[in-house]
């Protein structure tokens, strides 16, 4: 119990470090992770296409699909089997572009908590934040690494969307056999918006600044830009005796 007391002395709760870059710019990393795993994470919508044969005309047929975004697992709905002579058979949608939309989602969760955590250390414990020469570094090396993910996660991701687009677009119809065997015919129907989707590579991108423009404040922190002030010239050294 007495360490426990010992611990929770030393939280010294302050919002001023929040008025600070250096926590501001935290909050501001914490809303935008919600954002960015948020858009992407909570998407669904459909495709669709309209199918005719000799005996049916433009039968509206739709497939659902969102977030992780397993393309190759979303079937279109069935065709009456009494329609176009049974030639319609079980047709998925193409691709598979889990990875790196869950590598995005999750990255975005992580940074999150990173920042729940880092804004806890500002407000609670910045005397020992400023005080001890590690945790800065370890802040400023954490947010060096961040930087270079949302980089990467959301390039990833940016490229995935693209795919994405295409694979639920009026390209498709012509990755479906039944559409390509005559008489039968099948025209391109509607798709979901994916504005939320584009506002997730948006954000995932301004993550990316933020972070960046972070760091110099972060550095700033670490003993790599303030170092230790060098003992006074002769300070250390007793003057002779009898002078």
């Amino acid at each position: 119990m007495e360490r426990v007391s010992q611990k929770m002395s030393g939280l010294q709760f302050n919002l001023g470090p929040l008025k600070e870059p250096l926590g501001f710019i935290k909050v501001l990393e914490w809303i935008f992770a919600i954002f960015a795993f948020a858009t992407c994470g909570g998407y669904s919508g459909h495709t669709s296409i309209k199918v005719s044969c000799s005996d049916t005309k433009n039968e509206t047929l739709e497939a659902a699909f969102g977030y992780p975004f397993r393309l190759n697992t979303v079937v279109f709905k069935d065709l009456d089997s009494k329609k176009c002579n049974g030639t319609w058979t079980s047709t998925h949608l193409m691709g598979d572009f889990s990875s790196s939309a869950q590598f995005f989602v999750t990255f975005a969760v992580f940074v999150f908590l990173y920042c729940m955590a880092a804004l806890v250390l500002y407000v609670g414990y910045l005397h020992l934040y400023r005080g001890a020469g590690k945790l800065p570094m370890i802040d400023f090396v954490i947010t060096m690494v961040v930087t270079l993910l949302w980089l990467i996660s959301t390039s990833a991701w940016a490229k995935a969307l693209t795919d994405i687009k295409i694979a639920t677009g009026p390209e498709m119809v012509s990755e479906i056999h039944f559409c390509l065997t005559p008489p039968n015919s099948c025209l391109f129907g509607a798709v979901s918006s994916m504005g939320s989707l584009n506002v997730s590579v948006v954000i995932g991108f301004l993550n990316l600044i933020l972070w960046a423009g972070n760091a110099w404040f972060v550095y700033k922190e670490t003993h790599l830009h303030s170092p230790p002030d060098a003992p006074a010239p002769g300070g250390g050294a007793p003057a002779p005796a009898g002078m």
